[in-house]
């Protein structure tokens, strides 16, 4: 069985701490036993430190490095609000895995309990040292077996949750990317609809009733297939904003996106619907007289139900 101790903090610790010309006093932390569930060896910046923080979420940098090439006795995993993997290598000092290359279990961790100083750059001395881990050679054994198949579960798991978190991360840029896109593009085709006139019951390209531009928009600039009338309209996408459920308040503009759909009437029996291109506007085929326009929203004229569908 292999016993590992804990690197020191302080003078005769595998870390960098930088100081100006010489180090004067550092404090020692307790050193702790742990067993190990895998090696591994910083590969940062050549001559450079990795920063070694108090905690994986939000911690604070504790003052000391680990030197590049160095190899570290990780006693747990976990993974950050941002989705990175993290590696406790102490007993509350944690660094980034991706940092970091894996190195067999049979590698001896760094040895070298002396001291050596370097001159960097505008005089400034870095205190450079390394943690002592005990080995005993063991011949393999059932306790050897298992404790490999502990370390074997244990990075699957890892690796698992980090798979689901980068998956779910990505998921979302590429959902929200794709709204974006295609709410620009609506945008666009909505604002060259401006000027048509107005006929009830046209479904375009070159008149339109209020529903049918809504429909005519989306499925062409978005290729989204919305339903005809604004009675099956307003049943669609999520609800954003109800009159009858804001105490009578107007819907502000920093609840909008571009791309809903903006409706007067009730739920049961809307008369109008409008599509909000952003900047407190609205495109929509109006009445007879006024063809489809351009407007801005008021208080006098303000929607009472908002659908988002993008």
């Amino acid at each position: 069985m292999t016993k590992h101790k804990l690197f020191k903090l302080g003078a005769a610790a595998a870390l960098t701490v930088t100081g100006v010309s010489a180090i004067t006093s550092l404090k020692t932390a307790r050193a702790a036993n742990f067993t190990a569930i895998k090696r591994v060896k910083i590969n940062y910046l050549p001559g450079k430190g990795l920063n070694i923080w108090t905690n994986y979420n939000k911690g604070k940098f504790m003052g000391y490095r680990a030197k590049d090439g160095t190899i570290w006795n990780v006693a747990e995993t976990a993974v950050d609000k941002k989705g990175n993997l993290w590696y406790k290598v102490g007993t509350r000092e944690w660094i980034e895995a991706r940092y970091t290359v894996d190195v067999g279990m049979d590698t001896p961790a760094s040895t070298n309990a002396k001291t050596k100083k370097s001159t960097a750059k505008n005089g400034v001395n870095n205190v450079i040292s390394l943690g002592t881990v005990t080995k005993k050679s063991t011949k393999k054994s059932k306790a050897t077996k298992a404790k490999a198949a502990k370390v074997k579960k244990a990075k699957q798991i890892v690796d698992a949750a980090v798979k689901k978190t980068s998956k779910k991360s990505t998921t979302k840029k590429v959902a929200s990317t794709q709204a974006s896109s295609k709410a620009g593009a609506i945008v666009a085709l909505a604002k060259q609809q401006v000027g048509k006139p107005y006929a009830w019951g046209a479904n375009g390209p070159d008149s339109f009733d209020c529903s049918s531009l809504v429909q005519y928009v989306f499925k062409n600039a978005a290729g989204m297939n919305l339903p005809r009338t604004t009675y099956d309209q307003v049943k669609v996408g999520q609800t954003v904003y109800q009159k009858s459920q804001a105490n009578g308040q107007p819907v502000s503009a920093n609840n909008l996106q571009v791309g809903d759909l903006l409706f007067w009437g009730s739920e049961s029996s809307p008369y109008h619907v409008a599509i909000y291109i952003g900047n407190n506007q609205y495109v929509n085929a109006a009445t007879p007289e006024q063809g489809t326009i351009l407007q801005t929203m008021t208080s006098y004229f303000a929607p009472t139900i908002v659908k988002r569908v993008l």
